[in-house]
């Protein structure tokens, strides 16, 4: 039901990325038809603390709630915030995601058959996980006999361990918990600008992990984790070429994968190229299964994440991959100051996930 008073007052969500190294907020609000960048701020680990936000350990996410808590009041301090209700990304690789497909059903049927083929999918018992599913393919009708076609679900299960954690970091840093989402949704929300062009990738690659997810029609169709990211990178740098890893870190922003024709560059871009070429040849393999399925090609590829800027990533990609390639951008849609332009165009794929879940509050 339109509810004209919904336009007079402005309403606004904080939408929080905890990843392995920063937590990131956004502050967002929407005021008649226009939604308005209030405020953002990011922290890293390394100045509270000698280690990371989250740890991977028996594919647990670990989370300290006091610190975690202590870090998000220190962001919404220093950037004004005022917004009180709160969306938290839950990570990919704490998130269990797969397909199914249903025989003909109604809607009332749906929620016992997903909880059923769930037992035979998910690795934890269900009592221990909380689930959450939409309909890619196909739909279900008032009666079973107009239903003729079968379904395909995407599944998700989050641990209740994983979802007990956030409630409580909420709750220390006295925010009201509105809503949890995978960070994928997050993702697709705020490049959702893209859906135009059919099939898409988006390609998250953040400190600890990388995720590729392919999108269509606003739908999310394959999401895939796997163990490489940034941290990575700088590592295998650091080693390479017998350099501490802040010097490392230094380079990798330097160089990347520019071509160099000697120097450090050259040994840079030699060292990072097994690593990306790693990421690349995961993304062949899910276009491929993608395509073998759907009969579809994939027609663009986004580059989010703290390495989307790497010097020559994107160039690279689109050579490797022979696919138009860009890098996300989930600000371009949102009203701001003309003078945060170049701050927003340099920072937006690593604030992609908090933007997302801010405007996932708009929405209702």
């Amino acid at each position: 039901m339109f509810n004209p008073f919904q336009l007079l007052f402005p309403r606004k969500f904080l939408g929080i990325d905890i990843g392995t190294s920063y937590i990131k907020l956004v502050e967002i609000s929407k005021f008649g038809y226009r939604t308005k960048l209030e405020s953002y701020g990011s922290l890293s680990a390394s100045i509270l603390y000698e280690k990371s936000f989250r740890t991977f350990e028996k594919s647990t996410l670990l989370l300290n709630s006091r610190d975690i808590s202590r870090a998000i009041l220190a962001i919404i301090e220093e950037a004004g915030m005022k917004a009180k209700l709160a969306i938290f990304s839950i990570p990919d690789f704490s998130t269990f995601f797969t397909n199914i497909e249903l025989p003909p059903m109604t809607k009332e049927e749906l929620p016992e058959a997903v909880r059923f083929e769930a037992r035979q999918h998910i690795p934890l018992p269900l009592n221990e996980v909380t689930l959450d599913w939409q309909i890619i393919d196909g739909k279900p009708s008032n009666q079973k006999k107009n239903s003729p076609a079968k379904l395909k679900v995407l599944l998700a299960a989050v641990p209740n361990e994983v979802i007990n954690q956030y409630r409580e970091i909420a709750r220390i840093a006295q925010l009201e918990l509105f809503a949890l989402e995978a960070e994928v949704f997050g993702l697709i929300r705020s490049l959702s600008e893209e859906d135009g062009l059919g099939p898409y990738a988006i390609i998250d690659i953040g400190a600890q992990s990388t995720t590729c997810n392919i999108v269509d029609k606003k739908i999310l169709q394959i999401s895939h984790s796997f163990d490489m990211g940034g941290n990575e990178f700088t590592k295998v740098l650091s080693k390479g070429l017998n350099i501490d890893e802040r010097k490392a870190n230094e380079l990798e922003k330097k160089y990347g994968l520019l071509p160099s024709v000697s120097g450090e560059g050259q040994d840079v871009r030699g060292v990072l190229l097994s690593l990306v070429d790693v990421i690349i040849g995961e993304a062949e393999r899910i276009f491929s299964s993608f395509t073998a399925k759907q009969e579809k090609e994939i027609q663009k590829i986004l580059l989010a994440g703290g390495l989307a800027f790497l010097p020559g990533l994107k160039e690279y990609f689109a050579e490797k991959l022979a696919k138009e390639t860009d890098i996300a951008n989930p600000f371009k849609n949102i009203f701001y100051p003309p003078i945060l332009e170049k701050t927003l165009k340099e920072m937006g794929p690593s604030f992609a996930i908090a933007t997302g879940m801010a405007l996932r509050g708009l929405e209702y």
